[in-house]
């Protein structure tokens, strides 16, 4: 038997697990690492800001509870990680001023927010499903910054957009790696619901 599995088999009886239950632990993929792009939010709020909804939104957007978990690569749930999120309104304008001029945006959507993730890693916005613009199919930035972990940037897309196949971000990356970055999201009230964890390394 070579040593690298002894060492292996010799780790999971330590353990007192199974050695396929932590082969399996072993397995997870970090969450795969995208550009910032250029309009990274100016200035966040002192105190979280999970509601990026303030009221009647311009070009009906749908409704979206988005949430899910940080984890490690062993799927443990990450708490105190600054959970970061930014995106365009339904008008397709970022709150940022290289994009837009205040007049131009919907002043009822925030365009951002964050938040630390609880003791169970999760996270929770209340936010909208994301929107085309010209260039890009629909996604929601997102930057990760946990203890003991190094800051992940990343993009969340839609399962399903007909504008994913041309995107050049959704592109390059391989099948097993969009499958990562891709949420489903499903019927929720009058709006939609959404889970997207992200595991950090």
């Amino acid at each position: 038997m070579p040593s690298s599995r002894r060492r292996f088999l010799a780790a999971a009886a330590l353990l007192g697990v199974p050695a396929s239950a932590l082969r399996a632990q072993s397995a997870r993929a970090p969450t795969p690492a995208m550009t910032e792009g250029p309009f990274y939010p100016e200035s966040f709020s002192a105190a979280p800001q999970t509601d990026l909804v303030r009221g009647p939104l311009m070009g009906r957007p749908v409704p979206l509870a988005l949430g899910g978990r940080i984890l490690d690569r062993f799927g443990k749930p990450v708490a105190g990680a600054r959970v970061e999120i930014w995106q365009c309104d339904g008008l397709g304008r970022y709150t940022h001023s290289r994009d837009s001029r205040p007049e131009d945006r919907d002043a009822n959507f925030a365009g951002f927010g964050w938040m630390l993730s609880d003791a169970g890693g999760r996270y929770a916005f209340a936010t909208i499903r994301p929107l085309p613009y010209t260039g890009r199919t629909p996604h929601i930035h997102f930057a990760v910054r946990a203890p003991k972990a190094r800051a992940l940037v990343t993009q969340m897309f839609v399962e399903g957009e007909p504008a994913n196949a041309n995107d050049f971000l959704y592109r390059s990356l391989g099948p097993a790696a969009r499958a990562l970055v891709t949420v489903r999201p499903v019927p929720a009230g009058a709006g939609e619901r959404a889970e997207f964890d992200l595991v950090v390394a």
